[in-house]
């Protein structure tokens, strides 16, 4: 202990971050170590019921690999695009009275460039479902 305390001794801004160091390695031989006792003391018995793409028991109706329009994941990441766009007007809204003339313009572009994607995307006919 004492050659690590010499050692750390010239570097004083280290000495608060130790712990967390600590801190990571137990957490990465704790992950690292949880994983390898399991895959040493599993069951590993596959059968063609476990290998199928469904292990409900009930046979599968279409295959596995079946493909969905690209309408739905279109949809989707324009969904989350635009909520955690509007997650950005909370912090803006708590703090608009400190933020005065320049705040309210900067929004208001945040805005209309959210806007003009929006428009974007319904000319394009991204929103239709059919």
């Amino acid at each position: 202990m004492e050659l690590v305390n010499r050692f750390f001794s010239d570097y004083t801004v280290i000495h608060p971050y130790i712990p967390i160091f600590i801190f990571i390695l137990v957490v990465a031989a704790f992950g690292i170590g949880t994983l390898l006792l399991a895959y040493l003391i599993r069951p590993n018995r596959p059968n063609t019921e476990k290998l199928s793409p469904y292990e409900c028991g009930i046979p599968p109706l279409t295959r596995a690999g079946e493909q969905f329009s690209i309408r739905f994941y279109i949809v989707a990441i324009l969904f989350l695009l635009f909520d955690v766009e509007a997650v950005f007007l909370f912090p803006w809204a708590v703090v608009y009275g400190r933020l005065g003339l320049f705040g309210f313009v900067e929004m208001m572009l945040f805005i209309l460039i959210l806007l003009v994607g929006y428009v974007y995307a319904w000319r394009k006919g991204a929103l239709k479902w059919v």
